[in-house]
């Protein structure tokens, strides 16, 4: 079976809002965008680059998707990741998407929960989700994610869309890695962990 894993860059107070781009997500009025860039140094570049081409597979939102396939497809297919990107399957979670432009590009059913527990069921390798907030809510809601990547940048932005909402019920996390960045980043993996 294969295993679903978030990887994302968050600020130590939690947001995933907008992370590399003013406009990537203006929702409630969010004006700080691009907050991870100035972060960003070698470590946390090999570390995306290295996860990224290791991948089997993208599970992405809508608003993701659109940005990545405006973007990926005309990158530079000499680099591992973007040759990966653009030749894993794509599963996309989206009520209104209707072009899925990006070659290998799956829109998945209503039933987002029962298609993504098909796709762990059928694969033998890691399918990534990257940025997405709206869909990790329904991935966490019915603990759907295996692993969390999270690149915690070190500053505090005070408001923007947070990355864990569900406050419903705890979930029990183990830390498998943690890697200090010479920006001051920390790469954190952490694990679900069997029920006690």
């Amino acid at each position: 079976m294969g295993q679903i894993a978030v990887v994302n860059f968050v600020s130590l107070d939690g947001v995933m809002q907008s992370v590399l781009s003013a406009d990537e997500d203006r929702d409630g009025g969010f004006d700080q965008g691009g907050w991870a860039l100035p972060h960003v140094d070698d470590v946390v570049e090999r570390f995306m680059s290295e996860t990224t081409a290791a991948a089997g597979a993208l599970l992405l939102g809508r608003r993701t998707y659109d940005i990545f396939a405006a973007t990926w497809p005309q990158a530079d297919m000499n680099d591992p990741a973007v040759a990966a990107m653009n030749a894993v399957p794509k599963y996309v979670a989206s009520n209104s998407v209707r072009d899925l432009r990006w070659a290998n590009s799956v829109l998945l059913g209503a039933d987002l929960a029962k298609e993504v527990s098909r796709i762990k069921a059928a694969s033998q390798s890691e399918t990534l989700v990257l940025g997405s907030g709206e869909l990790l809510g329904t991935l966490i809601e019915h603990d759907l994610v295996d692993e969390y990547r999270l690149l915690v940048m070190p500053l505090i932005l005070g408001s923007g869309k947070q990355l864990f909402t569900d406050r419903k019920s705890p979930r029990r996390l183990t830390l498998a890695a943690t890697q200090p960045t010479p920006s001051g980043v920390l790469i954190n993996t952490y694990r679900r962990r069997a029920e006690d």
